[in-house]
């Protein structure tokens, strides 16, 4: 199977339970919820997606022909340390489309961890290290379980309520990134303290000046 991916980086996550962690982002190209065309844009539900997925000419990015080129492109990133756990982060667009048991079996064998950061539209495959689950619309919802659960807010149709009683780990809202950004964000600290199973999600890469 050949892996289509747009960028391919070393970074520290930047959201969620992991934020602070150094890991390897592999970006897939390609979405099951939009084209990521700007002409596009009005037709989707992530009118708010600040992500370029499309194609494969990013930084690191290209065509792999098949998971070992994959594979060791990414144990590549990972710098020469013997006191941290290797680990990979694969997200998108919707990595669910491309990531398989491959991919997954080659980098265990290299030692390392994997995180997936998913809509949730698609059921993971079994070997995932940490699965952070990311809805955007509740039709074709899957995924109703996993390490992490990561709701932006506020989205239509998509109250807290609907996922708080599912099998994750940590619930975590976080505010949509858009000119209202700043009272989305006084909305989630407010929602947080009213329900405090939540907890806020920050994009801490952006404050930092990392990808």
């Amino acid at each position: 199977m050949s892996y289509f991916v747009k960028e391919l980086f070393y970074t520290l996550q930047g959201e969620g339970a992991q934020t602070g962690r150094a890991s390897v982002f592999c970006r897939f190209s390609g979405c099951n919820l939009w084209s990521g065309l700007e002409k596009d844009r009005h037709k989707t539900v992530c009118s708010f997606c600040d992500t370029d997925f499309v194609g494969v000419d990013g930084e690191g990015g290209g065509k792999f022909k098949d998971a070992c080129q994959l594979g060791d492109a990414i144990i590549a990133q990972w710098p020469n340390s013997k006191h941290a756990k290797p680990y990979v982060v694969f997200t998108g667009g919707e990595p669910l489309l491309q990531l398989d048991d491959l991919l997954i079996d080659y980098l265990h064998q290299a030692g390392f961890e994997i995180g997936v950061e998913t809509n949730g539209t698609i059921t993971a495959p079994t070997g995932i290290d940490w699965l952070c689950v990311s809805p955007k619309q509740w039709e074709n919802f899957k995924q109703q379980s996993g390490h992490e659960l990561k709701l932006l807010y506020p989205l239509p149709g998509l109250s807290p309520e609907k996922f708080e009683t599912m099998d994750f780990q940590h619930f975590f809202l976080q505010a949509i990134d858009d000119p209202e950004g700043a009272e989305h964000l006084q909305a989630v600290i407010q929602y947080c303290l009213e329900h405090p199973r939540w907890r806020v999600s920050l994009q801490t890469h952006k404050l930092l000046g990392l990808k």
